[in-house]
């Protein structure tokens, strides 16, 4: 799912839009347990109480497409009888109705998500009418094409809040405020199905995780049978390695930072689009070898690449690109520039050593403290 697919499911948790049907909960102790179930009408529920869970399933949709939302596709052998998008499909078909198919839901999450605290497990069911779409790209809503019958679950801590004191306002005084165990935002969740195209998807799902480096491989695959991606990280540190790999002594300064500015350029000119931007073995290539990579360097790059990341991997732009910062680094100093800025450093022989030079001008601060740029005559 891109961004504008995303932002099109997040806008229905609003009371105007609001096309949530049932709303289940589980909530799980720190040993596992079962303290608490139930099953309601959404709409049954006080007006505050639904303020505060559209609240969490907008976070449930929150983040960075690649980093913590993830799109997986299943597995054929998921989509058979026993498999985990079948399972899902016979919930969402459900309508959360069935309190054994819940319960077999619940179990599948205790027996793999490891936390160690307690948490919620909140699981609603919609029903989205799609408007339909005029030439002008202006929605219509009384010309819908299709119904997203669709599923949401949000994992979410609870924890007891701190101690302190409140004001008793019936007796004038500050008092001791009991401590109460607090639903914070998820920690994880997911969508199914995917919404594609405005339209339902089932051979996908959407996973989000708040962190983007501790994915829960196995909650993932036990609850889907869909393989995990690589995390950003990994993807960062994949790219980086292959790189490296593939240059060796040839991988300089100037090299680097012209993928840096190469890739930068990319994100720049994609910046209005919705679809996240990839890079697959072909287009890897093209970037190295227009960034000035040796063309006998390159002659290992295909088997480096399938080494590295594997044959029909695509990497995310956004994650192997540091669009934040650029970063020079030495066993004993780092130097970061604005990427904007990279080309004021670059790299010199200066009395026979090979050293980093910095172009400055008369703002300069040393431990905060202006100082002249202009060297003093000895």
């Amino acid at each position: 799912m891109n961004k504008k697919e995303v932002s099109e499911i997040k806008k229905q948790f609003t009371p105007d839009n609001c096309a949530i049907t049932r709303i289940c909960f589980c909530y799980v102790d720190g040993e596992k347990n079962k303290k608490a179930e139930t099953s309601d009408p959404f709409l049954s529920l006080p007006e505050e109480e639904r303020f505060k869970y559209f609240e969490i399933f907008r976070k449930t949709l929150s983040g960075t497409i690649g980093k913590n939302l993830l799109t997986m596709d299943f597995p054929l052998d998921s989509e058979m009888p026993g498999g985990g998008q079948h399972f899902l499909l016979k919930l969402r078909g459900s309508h959360l109705e069935d309190t054994e198919l819940l319960e077999q839901f619940y179990d599948k999450i205790i027996d793999t998500y490891d936390y160690g605290e307690n948490y919620l497990i909140l699981l609603i069911h919609a029903m989205y009418d799609i408007p339909g779409k005029s030439s002008d790209n202006l929605e219509l809503f009384d010309a819908s094409d299709e119904v997203f019958d669709y599923i949401l679950c949000s994992i979410c801590p609870v924890k007891l809040s701190k101690a302190g004191l409140s004001y008793d306002s019936q007796e004038n005084c500050f008092r001791n405020r009991p401590r109460d165990w607090i639903v914070e935002m998820p920690d994880r969740g997911f969508l199914f199905p995917a919404f594609h195209d405005r339209g339902t998807d089932l051979h996908s799902f959407l996973y989000y995780s708040k962190n983007a480096e501790d994915l829960h491989e196995a909650f993932v695959e036990s609850l889907s049978g869909c393989n995990m991606p690589m995390t950003a990280k990994d993807q960062k540190e994949t790219f980086n390695a292959l790189i490296e790999e593939t240059l060796g002594e040839t991988c300089d300064y100037q090299l680097v930072r012209n993928i840096h500015e190469h890739l930068t350029d990319m994100l720049e000119e994609k910046a209005d689009d919705p679809e996240p931007l990839l890079l697959d073995k072909q287009q890897v290539r093209r970037l190295l070898e227009e960034s000035g990579a040796d063309e006998e360097k390159m002659e290992a790059f295909d088997y480096n690449f399938d080494q590295a990341a594997g044959e029909k991997t695509a990497l995310l732009v956004s994650n192997v690109a540091s669009t934040r910062k650029f970063e020079v680094k030495t066993p004993v100093i780092t130097v970061q520039v604005d990427p904007d800025c990279a080309e004021l450093v670059e790299t010199r022989i200066i009395d026979g050593r090979r050293c980093l030079v910095i172009g400055i001008d008369d703002n300069v601060l040393v431990n905060g403290i202006a100082v002249s740029a202009t060297e003093k005559d000895s």
